[in-house]
């Protein structure tokens, strides 16, 4: 018998019948999630296939040569013209328990929240999550499978002058399109580069008739393929760590 077969053998033993259907269905969630579009192989070789031909090209600048980018002559913040995104600004630390009493660091403040969020539909029985094969200029090796929409809310309002972020539609707080909300929770990002910063994480269900097409850069992945991945470096960036760790 495999892993899975031995712990359906015991979950059949367990008299409460809601604990025992709870229990068999996490031991399919996580031990029989067979995927129906993709395996394993298929997943990693998507992802490198998409990293290597990519286009983009990072180039270091100096603060004052970045376009649309301002340093305040006053405070010596750095901002962005159009007010949205974020600033860069100084804050002091005092009586702390660390290492140190107090110190000085820049911090990135960014006034509004974004959303992190990951669309599930099932095949076959089985639980799938469509993830982004998304390039954040600060990745290791620039592409990182990323949650189905990962949004500032400058974003989402277009403040960049480009288009709307898929699927933000079913993450939306009102005339959200039709979806089941799983899990929606604030959660604080790294406070020691972020000032007072928080994310709303969501993960919805949507049936697959009412999802759009979406093109190559997004997959569905079972829960023990992203579990797979996350044995191995910079393939599943930390969002959809925090999105799915409830499960």
């Amino acid at each position: 018998m495999n892993p899975a077969d031995d712990l359906k053998a015991a979950a059949a033993s367990i008299d409460d019948e809601a604990a025992r259907a709870k229990l068999e269905e996490y031991i399919d969630l996580v031990l029989s999630d067979v995927n129906s579009f993709h395996t394993l192989d298929d997943l990693r070789t998507w992802i490198d296939d998409i990293r290597a031909r990519s286009p983009i090209r990072l180039d270091r600048k100096n603060i004052p040569d970045l376009r649309d980018w301002r340093v305040d002559p006053e405070s010596g913040e750095i901002y962005h013209v159009s007010g949205e995104f974020f600033r860069i600004v100084g804050v002091s630390i005092t009586n702390s328990a660390r290492e140190v009493s107090g110190w000085d660091q820049p911090f990135i403040y960014q006034r509004e929240a974004g959303i992190l969020g990951i669309v599930r539909t099932r095949f076959d029985g089985v639980w799938h999550y469509l993830l982004h094969a998304k390039a954040e200029p600060g990745n290791t090796l620039l592409y990182q499978i990323s949650p189905t929409l990962q949004a500032t809310y400058s974003n989402l309002k277009t403040a960049h002058g480009g288009r709307v972020p898929r699927f933000s539609e079913f993450f939306l707080e009102e005339g959200a399109a039709p979806r089941t909300v799983v899990y929606r929770q604030w959660l604080a990002e790294d406070g020691g580069r972020f000032y007072l910063k928080s994310n709303l994480n969501m993960l919805v269900e949507v049936r697959a008739e009412d999802l759009p097409e979406f093109p190559d850069e997004y997959r569905w992945f079972t829960l023990s393929q992203i579990k797979a991945l996350l044995k191995e470096d910079n393939y599943i960036n930390p969002h959809v760590r925090g999105i799915l760790c409830h499960l």
